[in-house]
């Protein structure tokens, strides 16, 4: 120890202009790779780590086509089927379709029209008629719009007043393949090891990927930009909200830039004020503002060099990570202070050896207990929370080092100046609490006790079930779109029914029992002999025996109280019936039908429902994500056990696919995130306990102050309705592992003050006039910077950080009165 004290004074504090040049050098060729710090706001990002689920999302979505589009709603002020209307909505079309990443533009003048009039069979290919068409007759198609299977709900609102837009971005092909070639590897990595040649190939393939995500959300914000200003140019003459995971994506990425952007400069703000107020001298505004800049710009440069992506859930990190700095520099200001004033003719080098020989055990352990906080996030389960465990935990050690060595050094350059005089402010409030728990100890006891028993019983009221929706505030775009969606469109969240044909089974030829029915038709598609050897007797689903099925499945899922929309191939089906209700019980007659269908109508009816073998049959749900009776977990049980009891469907079966699914697993693994953080954190801070203070007796009473705090916030959670999400789940262990900073400070002082008199009262004034001053300081920074994140667009993070600095303000009292109380009582020492 002496021989690691002796290097660090002859280096950082011997030679601190060489320190402070290293540093320098090194915080230049970090900030260099600052440049390549990027955001990432996909719904990959947002999932459970190897979550097989996503696998089948893609499959499903590679399958039956993606779900990357977006949904303009469109609401005008007059007639929807006016001439001036339906004008400007052809005109909105044709802006967006000349853009030049959109794929497809789809409106209500677009769509084929099958029932306006109703079209003869036998003539499809020459009948199909649009509304877009001058000779269709557009009250006809106004009714089979609103009547339609396939469009009401869908593309027109109930009422008429508002019609739907979607809009396909082109796709890209070789982006699909390269994460199939990435995910093929990934799933061989975890089952045996790989050659080197394949841990090559995975890393370049991985590398791409990473490289064209990025360009592909560029792009997409940029098509979102685009479309909005497209969009723009009409908003006189309609109600205009964009939706679709494309704009959900682009502006929570721009929330997040909003975020770092407002968080770093309210932070830097916060840090000159607070080091102002408090110390009222500007050597202790300038040093721990540079030390905190350095510690951004290494942090921002190391994310930028390893090609990390800052979430949703990580935005907040740099604000974080600069509190948490200088919070440890706060500790050693004030015990620069407490021992220049003791010492004031000292000489700066001693002054600051002194310090750091003073606080750096204790300040190395409350950094370690934090890094163990952000750490056990890493058995969360959840990619953008162990993201988030692990630049928190890199954070630490970077403001850690630069605290004892960037700050000290800097430091030495200055001269101690006079001594300055101590805030009697803080002291008489620190005194206030050494008073209190000295003249009302059992009453102090008693209301901790209901008030943990108040956490206990909220904590049993705790949920896991929140929706999407509620992560952003009213007054956005995200919001507003997904509530018109909602209300007039048939539901938003996606959800996914791919039923299996049974395995091994083939489906039979089904040409009809009636011989004369089966005439009937050979005369009237006399050039369609060979449709025996079409889609029906190769489809299990597409047939006259199975089409019933899916329509009682269908109806089934429609019938549910939180599905809105329902699309299958029951939707063609019905319209068929509409068309010629014989079609549909003849076999010969569906695979006719089937061949003479136009492509637009096969690709709106057939090919997202019907599998290109024709053995999976999907049945598209929206979902009312505005439902505050929604409860995704047991809808989708529900769903699950219906259809496979009731109809007798082998469960295995049964496929469910889609953000909905992905969305709820991630919300199902809180509960399970929220005990493997919590068991993690305690385990291991209890054995650093164990080993700091060499007493199980000291480590069991070290630990149950932070214990309380984190059960009254918890509860206080469950009593207020706040449910576990991305951000709220990392809040306990958040709470006990910044809370046991005060602690192991608390107590390391604590231990040395017992030995001068063995007076335990006497020691716990001493303790609150001196560290106690140190940990209200840290408290009250720790606790107004996570306040900070109340500006925040994305209202997790707002819950974050109010609950989280209401969980530092506990946690202070509770080091403050419980813990000295606890040692006095026990005689730890």
């Amino acid at each position: 120890m002496r021989t690691l004290r002796h290097i660090y004074e002859s280096t950082v504090l011997g030679r601190p202009r060489t320190t402070l040049f290293m540093i320098g050098a090194l915080t230049l060729v970090l900030g260099w790779y600052t440049r390549n710090f990027s955001l990432d706001a996909s719904a990959d990002a947002l999932t459970l780590e190897n979550d097989q689920d996503l696998e089948y999302y893609h499959y499903v979505r590679a399958q039956f086509g993606s779900d990357e589009f977006l949904l303009v709603t469109y609401t005008p002020q007059s007639d929807l089927f006016g001439d001036d209307v339906l004008g400007d909505l052809r005109a909105l079309r044709d802006q967006l379709r000349a853009l030049p990443d959109i794929g497809r533009v789809t409106t209500i003048l677009d769509v084929p029209l099958l029932n306006s009039p109703p079209v003869d069979l036998r003539e499809i290919k020459a009948d199909i008629r649009y509304l877009a068409d001058a000779k269709t007759d557009r009250q006809l198609a106004r009714k089979e719009l609103l009547t339609s299977p396939l469009y009401r709900n869908l593309l027109l609102s109930a009422d008429a007043t508002t019609t739907a837009i979607r809009i396909d971005l082109k796709s890209d092909a070789n982006y699909r393949t390269m994460r199939e070639q990435r995910d093929v590897l990934r799933k061989k990595k975890q089952r045996e090891r790989l050659s080197l040649a394949e841990s090559r190939q995975l890393a370049d393939v991985s590398a791409r990927y990473d490289t064209r995500t990025r360009e592909l959300l560029a792009e997409q914000a940029d098509d979102v930009t685009a479309i909005r200003g497209v969009l723009d140019r009409h908003r006189d003459r309609a109600e205009l909200h964009l939706g679709g995971l494309p704009m959900i994506v682009a502006d929570s990425m721009d929330y997040i830039r909003s975020d770092l952007l407002t968080f770093g400069s309210a932070v830097s703000v916060f840090l000159i004020v607070i080091l102002a107020v408090s110390f009222h001298k500007r050597r202790w505004v300038v040093l721990p503002l540079l030390t905190c800049l350095v510690t951004g710009i290494s942090m921002a440069g190391l994310l930028g060099w390893l090609d990390w992506h800052v979430t949703i859930v990580s935005s907040n990190f740099i604000s974080l990570v600069l509190i948490l700095c200088l919070a440890l520099d706060l500790h050693i200001i004030v015990r620069y202070r407490e021992i220049h004033a003791k010492y004031p003719d000292a000489d700066q080098f001693t002054l600051v050896s002194r310090t750091v020989r003073r606080i750096v055990e204790p300040c190395l352990y409350t950094a370690l207990t934090t890094m163990i906080a952000f750490g056990s996030l890493l058995v969360s389960g959840i990619r953008p929370v162990i993201d988030f465990g692990w630049m928190m935990a890199i954070g630490i050690v970077i403001a850690f080092a630069l605290s004892f060595t960037f700050f000290p050094a800097a430091l030495m350059l200055l001269k101690p100046g006079e001594p300055a005089p101590r805030n009697n402010v803080t002291a008489a409030i620190t005194g206030f609490f050494a008073r209190l728990i000295h003249d009302h100890d059992k009453a102090t006891l008693a209301f901790v006790g209901v008030l943990v028993l108040f956490g206990l019983s909220g904590m049993s009221q705790l949920t896991v079930e929140n929706r999407f929706i509620d992560y952003y505030r009213n007054s956005t775009e995200i919001y507003r779109g997904m509530e018109l969606i909602d209300r007039q469109l048939g539901g938003t969240t996606p959800l996914d029914i791919v039923i299996d044909a049974p395995p091994a089974a083939a489906a039979e030829p089904e040409l009809g029992d009636d011989q004369d029915g089966e005439d009937e038709f050979n005369d009237i598609y006399a050039d369609d002999n060979d449709a025996e050897a079409g889609i029906t007797s190769s489809s299990y689903w597409f047939n006259s025996r199975h089409l019933p099925l899916i329509r009682q499945l269908h109806n089934e899922v429609d019938s549910l109280h939180d599905t809105g929309k329902v699309l299958s191939l029951a939707t063609f089906a019905q319209i068929v019936e509409q068309l010629d209700p014989t079609i549909i019980d003849d076999n010969f007659a569906l695979s006719v039908t089937y061949k003479r269908l136009p492509d637009d109508v096969r690709e709106a009816l057939l090919s997202p429902y019907l599998s290109d073998d024709g053995n999976q049959a999907r049945i598209g749900v929206r979902v009312f994500e505005t439902d505050a009776s929604l409860h995704r977990s047991e809808l989708l049980e529900t769903i699950r056990k219906t259809l496979g009891g009731k109809y007798d469907i082998d469960e295995s079966r049964i496929h469910l696919s889609g953000m909905m699914v992905l969305y709820n697993n991630m919300l199902q693994s809180l509960f399970r995130s929220q005990i493997l953080t919590l068991s993690a954190v305690f385990v291991t801070i209890m054995l650093m306990f164990l080993v700091l203070f060499r007493s199980l007796k000291t480590a069991v009473i070290s630990i149950i102050p932070n214990l309380c705090a984190a059960s009254i916030v918890l509860g206080l959670m469950g009593w207020l309705g706040i449910p576990l999400d991305l951000m709220t789940i990392i809040i306990a262990a958040i709470t006990v592992g910044i809370g046991v900073d005060d602690t192991i400070h608390y107590v390391h002082r604590f231990h040395r003050e017992i030995r001068r008199d063995h007076d335990y009262w006497g020691a716990v004034f001493r303790c609150h006039h001196s560290i106690g001053r140190a940990i209200y300081y840290t408290s009250v920074t720790v606790m107004l910077g996570f306040s900070i994140l109340v500006l925040s667009q994305f209202v997790p993070t707002v819950h974050f950080g109010t609950l989280t600095g209401l969980a530092m303000l506990i946690s202070l009292l509770a080091n403050m009165t419980l813990l000295p109380l606890l040692i006095v009582k026990f005689r730890i020492g």
